[in-house]
């Protein structure tokens, strides 16, 4: 196993879900269930693993055909074309 590997990717995503979507809804559902918290963690974590795990499997079949620096700059320009249509909705509403 290696483990540079290992803990950049546990940071990257991490970092990633801080303050995220995700990670609002699982605050509003523990807040909401009482005693029930427990379910609440198995549930997000479980989501987590099987979307990371569809990631994984899809990264490393799309890699076999397509070369890694064009996924890289796909994703990339995905971002940013992601964080532009936000910025240009935002900028709607408010105006």
């Amino acid at each position: 196993m290696n483990f540079k590997l290992l803990m950049t990717t546990f940071g990257l995503v991490f970092l990633a879900e801080l303050g995220d979507k995700t990670q609002l809804a699982t605050f509003c559902l523990s807040a909401d269930c009482g005693s029930s918290r427990i379910s609440v963690f198995i549930g997000s974590a479980g989501a987590l693993v099987i979307s990371s795990l569809i990631a994984v499997f899809f990264g490393d079949a799309i890699s076999s055909f397509i070369p890694p620096n064009y996924i890289k700059i796909g994703a990339g320009t995905f971002f940013v074309l992601v964080g532009i249509c936000t910025l240009l909705s935002v900028a709607r509403a408010v105006s």
